[in-house]
């Protein structure tokens, strides 16, 4: 005679007992929170296993249980405020999926603190990659990564705990501050009325860029002025500021500005929107960055144009042959971005 009897459900005291392992223990693998409390990996198989075994419903992918992939890639950036992050982010999704990864793109709005917590979260959920960019202090991070043993690569600013992808801030600012002294050169005006505005000082980037700004003048035999650099941050007001205090001082505009960052170049734009036409139209200006929307301002500008999508591929490739003794820095050329002429060339062919 067959029973009708409904079998009796296993339950995690079935698989306690069978394991030998604790009902917490058992309970934390099933709700897939066993790394938070560091449960090796081994005995968390085990408990799955005889989980399988004993008829358990485990929803495994639903409850991001697999122990061999996770699947996920992540990576931590300041914030999206700017073309370069933003299209740091969107390469990074793009070239992730384009693996089979699940892209998990977090910022931390430059808190320590913040990115410290972000990278210990993305490592419990058992991220394969993570991808730290524009961190001014990485150090930190890698060594979580390192002792999870998930390869970090560092993008934008590099580290000593990783091997880094950064673009050629030295070599950028040299051809575009050669490029604003020929032109100041052309107007008749003095290349020593050159400023570079923005940045932070002893930070990597703003330090190459520095660094070849000067290079620059030093190659022609031209002496920049005594206060032709002037870190004011990276952020729209600041750059605004300064600005405003040297056109009180000169009574105009410097007749050549290099901005050290879009944000920056936010601020220049805030700034000689207030002006008449003539007087903004006066300078030379320059960007280190870039944007689509600039080359429809109605003023000479020239942008340098940092190569994502380089980036984002030699930082995957280094990924691919993850090597914990790695701490190399893989330098990216920049190159020029659409200036106004070209853009006004572009619209009349289109006509």
């Amino acid at each position: 005679m067959v029973s009708h009897t409904p079998a009796k459900k296993s339950t995690i005291y079935d698989i306690a007992k069978a394991t030998g392992s604790s009902t917490s223990t058992v309970s934390m693998v099933l709700n897939g929170t066993w790394t938070r409390y560091r449960i090796k990996e081994e005995t968390a198989a085990r408990i799955l296993e005889s989980a399988r075994k004993l008829g358990y419903n485990v929803n495994m992918k639903a409850r991001g249980l697999r122990l061999s992939r996770s699947g996920l890639a992540g990576m931590v950036l300041p914030h999206y405020r700017n073309r370069f992050f933003a299209g740091l982010a969107q390469t990074f999704e793009d070239q992730a999926r384009s693996r089979g990864l699940c892209p998990v793109v977090v910022g931390t709005q430059r808190d320590p603190e913040v990115e410290v917590s972000v990278t210990e979260t993305l490592l419990s959920q058992r991220v394969e990659l993570l991808f730290i960019a524009g961190v001014r202090n990485p150090a930190p991070l890698n060594a979580l990564c390192a002792a999870a043993g998930v390869p970090s690569i560092n993008l934008d600013l590099p580290g000593d705990g990783a091997p880094s992808v950064v673009s050629d801030n030295r070599g950028g600012a040299r051809a575009i501050t050669d490029v604003l002294i020929d032109k100041l050169l052309a107007r008749g005006a003095s290349p020593a009325e050159l400023v570079l505005l923005g940045g932070v000082m002893g930070e990597y980037a703003t330090d190459m860029r520095i660094a070849g700004f000067r290079e620059t003048f030093e190659t022609r035999g031209i002496a920049p002025a005594p206060d032709a650099v002037e870190c004011c941050g990276y952020n729209a007001a600041s750059a605004r500021q300064a600005l405003a205090a040297r056109h009180d001082r000169l009574g105009r505009l410097p007749a050549g500005l290099l901005m050290n960052s879009i944000t920056a170049f936010e601020g220049l734009v805030q700034f000689t929107s207030t002006l008449s036409a003539d007087a903004w139209k006066s300078a030379v200006v320059g960007c280190f960055d870039w944007d689509p929307f600039a080359a429809h301002l109605p003023f000479d500008v020239t942008m340098l144009r940092q190569d994502v999508q380089a980036i984002i591929s030699e930082a995957f490739a280094l990924a691919d042959r993850h090597d914990p003794a790695n701490r190399s820095v893989v330098i990216v050329p920049t190159a020029f971005g659409q200036t106004f002429e070209e853009a006004e060339q572009t619209k009349e062919f289109d006509r």
